[in-house]
């Protein structure tokens, strides 16, 4: 069902640039804030920044002068031949070091209505309309994607092999992360690789407004090229794969934290109907949830004190009956759906009424300076719990997922106009 092919990358000159590309990566274009955007201009003449999010107020047409202009002068330059790169980050997260292992090809794009690659988030609009705007304007694929999928064992296998070598690039990010690429072109390596992917299914894990906006372009493209052929480039994406079962797939929580909100005597009661509920000390947090992985469990901080809640009794009552058995399970479901329809709280806006934090030590901050009133820190969401709610067709609630790291930009582009194929 999932089709991948080799392609030629489209990278940074080693001559030119060099091999270590620290100074031109950056994060993905929407976790770029300002102050981060200004950091990369000042970093180096040719910082990826200034193709994902030029500066000026014709930027996709800036955008795609400028990559023009970094391929005539040898800054950019194209493998010669056709390839898949293997892409590993190494990181450490509260003291201990992982290091997430996948590959870089291009993927077959599908409609999610044909169920082989799935969502699982909504997107919006505006993010859509961008990247929309700044793919016609390039043709090219400037950031990959971000999907898991089931191995099983093989591509480890090759992995394992490749990484043995030396790398083609390398680059340590704003955090520390050290990224790594190999490029393969042995084509037994390539089939079986297409060959342990052929019958699967896939979800995103990050990149949905890119996703679907490349869907968008490709039926674009098709409409406008009445003999458009089966390996046109524009029917694939630049993609990023790794292994539900790759030990360095991480996936960080994400806190809820109520501004105007907090659990009164009577809230309490009613919540204790269906969780059992014991103080803690704060700083116990990560070991009550870790042990209560899986229940539905979290962590209440308020008024100085942290609680600890195991869920003890049938919800079902608080859910919709056409919901699925893993969608309803979600801790951030069972969060929205039960603790919050007892505090009364229906659709809160972001920032207004409810604030998203990754760390546990940034949502008790914020509750210690009375910018939020009560917070609620939960587990993460395993990533086979994501590939099932997606399977079922079903969108998780805003923020339930946070893939750590986040796939760094500017080690490979993979050009999508009319004349390239695959």
């Amino acid at each position: 069902m999932v089709e991948i092919r080799p392609f030629k990358a489209l990278h940074y000159s080693d001559a030119l640039i060099g091999r270590d590309l620290s100074k031109v990566i950056t994060q993905p274009y929407d976790k770029i804030n300002r102050e981060m955007l200004d950091e990369y201009y000042k970093k180096h003449e040719y910082n990826f920044a200034k193709l994902i999010l030029p500066r000026e107020e014709n930027r996709y047409e800036m955008a795609a002068k400028r990559l023009q202009e970094w391929k005539e002068n040898g800054i950019i330059v194209r493998d010669k031949e056709p390839g898949i790169y293997i892409y590993t980050q190494e990181f450490e997260l509260r003291g201990k070091k992982y290091t997430r292992r996948g590959f870089i090809a291009a993927m077959r794009l599908h409609p999610f209505e044909e169920r082989v690659v799935l969502p699982h988030e909504k997107t919006h609009r505006g993010p859509k309309e961008d990247r929309l705007n700044m793919l016609r304007a390039t043709k090219t694929n400037l950031e990959a994607g971000f999907v898991l999928y089931k191995d099983d064992g093989r591509v480890k296998e090759i992995i394992d092999e490749v990484i043995k070598g030396t790398p083609d690039f390398y680059g340590v990010d704003d955090y520390g992360t050290i990224t790594r690429l190999y490029k393969v072109n042995d084509y037994e390596k390539i089939r079986t690789i297409q060959d342990v992917l052929k019958d699967e299914q896939v979800v995103i894990a990050d990149g949905h407004h890119r996703y679907e906006t490349a869907v968008y372009f490709r039926d674009e493209m098709r409409s406008k090229i009445p003999d458009w052929k089966d390996n046109s480039a524009f029917n694939y994406r630049m993609t990023y794969m790794v292994s539900l079962d790759d030990p360095g797939l991480i996936v960080l929580p994400t806190h809820r934290l109520l501004a105007k909100v907090k659990i009164q005597e009577e809230q309490w009661e009613k919540i204790k109907e269906y969780f059992s509920v014991e103080e803690i000390d704060i700083k116990e947090t990560e070991e009550f949830l870790k042990e209560n992985k899986n229940s539905n469990a979290f962590v209440v901080y308020q008024d100085g004190k942290a609680y600890g809640l195991v869920r003890n009794k049938d919800v079902s009552q608080f859910m919709n009956k056409e919901w699925s058995e893993a969608y309803r399970s979600l801790d951030a479901v069972v969060l929205r759906e039960v603790i919050f329809k007892i505090l009364g709280v229906k659709d809160p806006k972001i920032d207004e009424d409810i604030y998203y934090e990754r760390w546990i030590e940034d949502a008790v901050e914020k509750v210690d300076k009375k910018v939020a009133k009560v917070a609620f820190l939960l587990n993460p969401t395993p990533p086979e719990i994501v590939l099932e709610v997606a399977r079922h067709l079903e969108r998780m609630p805003q923020k339930t997922t946070d893939f750590y790291p986040k796939v760094i930009s500017g080690f490979t582009m993979m050009p999508v106009n009319e004349n390239e194929f695959l």
